[in-house]
């Protein structure tokens, strides 16, 4: 075992003995190697995973030029962006993140607390930084595209929001390890149409990756979560806050029970090939 990498959660350990596979240990590093501060810093988009005041996942994006996200050293990032309502980043809570290259299918994550509200933005203190497979990413080329931000809330899934489930080929979960209390940002596609909706359940497939089990592991513990589905050409993205747990037979899947939900106007100010 490698000193250098952290082991895997209770629940992660869980996950994985259910799913029958044994994973041994997985490069996540206490801090960010070079290639992964390099890669944040270059990014116009930043997933992320914060919790509400109830300690409730809630996930988000933060959009801008390539830079507007700094490492000033291994253990630290500085982002000059706010997300929108209802997340808020205070001191002191934990937060996941997930950056994803939308051209190259590249991601790397990132976990770890906020440090403090800076001017426009806020900094990150990071625990944990580990890279993920590309699978099922659905590769797109941004080019800026400026839209107003506006968070709405909804009192229940409309027709825009379930036409935008029934035919989204991505969707990002953010999920909350209990023991750990931890936040994590995980990215989740497939074909177009790969997320299946009856009444107010989402049922999200398992498809075969990197076998972390990161998400179902945190689920395992604590089953809040949230959903974010980008919808790519109006540059919105449908914020789903629940609950949700792991069917483990038959066919392996995630079913997330919606009882909140936000339009998010303008969080993806982007045109995209």
């Amino acid at each position: 075992m490698n000193p250098a990498f952290l082991p895997f959660h209770a629940g992660e350990r869980a996950a994985q003995r259910l799913a029958g596979v044994e994973v041994g240990q997985a490069p996540i590093r206490p801090f960010m190697p070079e290639q992964h501060r390099d890669f944040f810093q270059s990014l116009p988009l930043l997933w992320l995973a914060l919790p509400d005041e109830q300690g409730a996942p809630l996930a988000g994006v933060l959009a801008g030029e390539p830079g507007f996200v700094a490492s000033p050293d291994p253990h630290r990032l500085v982002v000059r962006a706010l997300p929108q309502a209802p997340l808020a980043p205070r001191p002191g809570a934990p937060i996941g993140l997930l950056g994803l290259e939308n051209a190259t299918r590249r991601r790397n994550r990132a976990n770890g607390h906020v440090l403090a509200l800076e001017a426009g933005g806020f900094s990150i203190s990071v625990e944990e930084s580990f890279g993920n497979c590309p699978r099922f990413i659905t590769p797109r080329a941004p080019s800026p595209h400026p839209l107003p931000r506006a968070s709405l809330p909804l009192a229940g899934l409309d027709a825009a929001a379930r036409a935008l489930i029934g035919t989204t080929d991505t969707a990002f979960i953010a999920s909350s390890g209990a023991d750990t209390g931890g936040m994590d940002m995980s990215h989740r596609g497939g074909p177009p149409g790969f997320l299946a909706l009856e009444g107010e359940t989402i049922t999200i497939p398992d498809f075969p990756g990197n076998r972390f089990f990161n998400t179902m592991g945190n689920l395992l513990l604590e089953p809040r979560a949230a959903l974010l589905v980008p919808d790519w050409g109006a540059g919105r993205a449908l914020l789903l806050q629940g609950r949700a747990q792991t069917r483990w037979y038959e066919s392996r899947a995630i079913l997330f029970h919606v009882e909140k939900a936000w339009w998010q106007e303008g969080a993806l100010p982007f045109d995209w090939k």
